[in-house]
């Protein structure tokens, strides 16, 4: 019994030691981090990954980005249930001062139509405005439709039906698709219109750029439309278009670049702008900007989120440019350093 009774001493004593080593001795714990939530746009999400891992490794604060798509990062800033919310489908001056937010752009980058016809390999397909609006409407069904065939002389196309996959959650890519689709056609501007979810009228619904870059990927004779990154990312065949200049463009980031020039980023309309089916000869006629939604509400938030995105303007371009996405000007940076000095919110 007394061997029982000294081992019980023993094994409480260990414990006891044990615990308050860890309190009071040895290495003190590390100082927690600072965890920063935001959500939305999937457009970004890449690039949003990897300057928030840059980021943590040089402050120790986390930003946790949740891909849910523009729509649900513009109602959940609103609600006020995430830090910031991401959105590739700019809210207008009023909206942005009606919700009491801040909004700013972040990057450039482009929204492409993918394929997978497995009978033209690597070759690019070519399109212009009125054709991709017709396949999106269900109106030209077929990959050797006449339409596609005058587009494509030296091609050799399928006799298959055409499926089309589109963004079943809403999303600021598919405001970005549609806002350029309702520029070049009339039809499609009558019968569906512009928005981040849409009524489509033929086709397949994938959550996220993810989703659907999946979906075109695993089933031959698919058309879709995701953000340029996510094209690379999957090795996806792109689509070639005709823009507003009559050129045959390929995405690239040089051609959003020419797209982008042609932006009147204005800070008193909160940067309000949609660069689409814009002019020049070698500009990539779908391409956006994508954005930051901010809560006034939340000042000193704020100032932890502008901290994050003042770092990744200045130290995270070459991240950017080697994932496919344009960085902002630097003349477009400044007006934004200055807006967020207006709006109360600059480190």
């Amino acid at each position: 019994m007394k061997i029982k009774s000294l081992l019980g001493f023993f094994l409480i004593w260990v414990v006891l030691l044990g615990f308050y080593g860890c309190k009071g001795g040895g290495e003190k714990p590390s100082k927690p981090s600072k965890f920063i939530n935001g959500a939305g746009a999937s457009f970004p999400y890449i690039l949003y990954a990897n300057w928030a891992n840059e980021y943590y490794k040089l402050t120790g604060v986390k930003i946790n980005y949740q891909s849910i798509g523009s729509g649900g990062g513009i109602r959940q800033i609103i609600e006020k249930t995430v830090d910031f919310g991401a959105t590739d489908k700019p809210l207008t001056p009023k909206e942005v001062e009606e919700n009491k937010l801040i909004q700013f752009p972040t990057v450039i980058g482009g929204v492409v139509p993918v394929v997978n016809i497995p009978d033209i390999k690597e070759k690019s397909l070519v399109l212009d405005g009125k054709t991709l609006c017709y396949i999106f409407l269900g109106k030209i069904k077929k990959f050797n439709d006449p339409e596609i065939k005058k587009l494509n002389p030296d091609l050799v196309l399928p006799d298959k039906e055409i499926l089309v996959v589109y963004r079943a959650d809403g999303s600021g890519t598919t405001a970005i698709f549609t806002h350029y689709l309702s520029q070049v056609c009339t039809e499609w501007k009558k019968e569906v219109g512009t928005g981040t979810s849409v009524s489509w009228k033929t086709g397949v619904g994938a959550k996220g750029n993810e989703g659907v870059s999946n979906y075109v990927k695993k089933t031959p004779y698919t058309i879709g439309y995701i953000e340029y990154a996510y094209a690379l990312q999957n090795k996806l065949s792109m689509v070639s278009l005709k823009n507003a200049s009559g050129a045959v463009v390929a995405p690239s980031e040089e051609s959003f670049k020419e797209a982008a020039k042609s932006a009147d980023l204005d800070p008193k309309k909160h940067f309000y702008a949609w660069i689409t089916n814009a002019p020049g000869e070698k500009a990539w006629p779908i391409t956006g900007l994508t954005y930051i939604l901010l809560s006034k509400d939340k000042e000193e938030v704020n100032k932890e989120v502008v901290k994050f995105f003042e770092w990744a303007f200045k130290q995270g371009d070459a991240i950017a440019v080697r994932l496919a996405y344009v960085p902002l000007p630097e003349e477009i940076k400044t007006k934004i350093y200055k807006y967020w000095e207006e709006n109360r919110v600059k480190p």
